[in-house]
């Protein structure tokens, strides 16, 4: 769990910035690079967040990091460009579209390794609402945010889906999958 509440004026910094380099984005390939000198230094930690954006209520973009890798400030301005920009699911958000998507953002705590020795555990042990799950094996990989619980709120549904997102059977499971859970403080305009 992200070690405490983010406060409302470094959540509005955050959808500010994000907002600022879609717009940027629109003009430019490329995101912009955030002055660090002008946030709080808890914005300049090295943090894991996803952006979510959606256009009449429907998903319209998702793009995140699961490893803090840079200071929180560039994932969101990375993670807003490239849901924006760069979700394979969608075309590039257009100009009309812009002013109408609403931004979400989701600030995750470190993914921990969730061992279990079959989905029938896995699913006892969920927490539907609060894990964020990552299922991997091989080359296959995908992660559900806790907002998904929204819309998949059965854990067996929950985890059919997540398997199917990372390219594998519904039915399958093994040895060699390797399942991580994380929570994930969310937020939006």
């Amino acid at each position: 769990m992200p070690s405490s509440e983010t406060p409302a004026e470094h959540r509005r910094l955050l959808l500010v910035l994000a907002r600022d380099s879609i717009g940027h984005g629109l003009r430019h390939d490329a995101p912009p690079q955030p002055d660090g000198n002008a946030y709080p230094p808890e914005l300049l930690a090295h943090r894991a967040s996803f952006v979510t954006l959606h256009l009449q209520q429907r998903l319209r973009g998702c793009i995140g990091s699961l490893q803090a890798h840079r200071p929180l400030i560039e994932d969101v301005a990375w993670n807003a460009h490239a849901a924006a920009f760069r979700d394979h699911r969608f075309q590039p958000l257009r100009e009309a579209e812009f002013a109408a998507v609403h931004i979400e953002i989701s600030i995750l705590s470190a993914p921990e390794a969730f061992p279990v020795r079959s989905e029938e555990e896995l699913l006892e042990k969920l927490r539907p609402g609060v894990d964020g799950l990552i299922l991997e094996e091989g080359t296959r990989r995908a992660t559900f945010l806790p907002a998904v619980w929204d819309s998949l709120p059965e854990p067996r549904e929950f985890v059919t889906q997540l398997k199917l997102k990372a390219g594998m059977p519904a039915n399958h499971w093994s040895d060699r999958l390797r399942v991580s859970r994380y929570a994930a403080e969310k937020f939006g305009e």
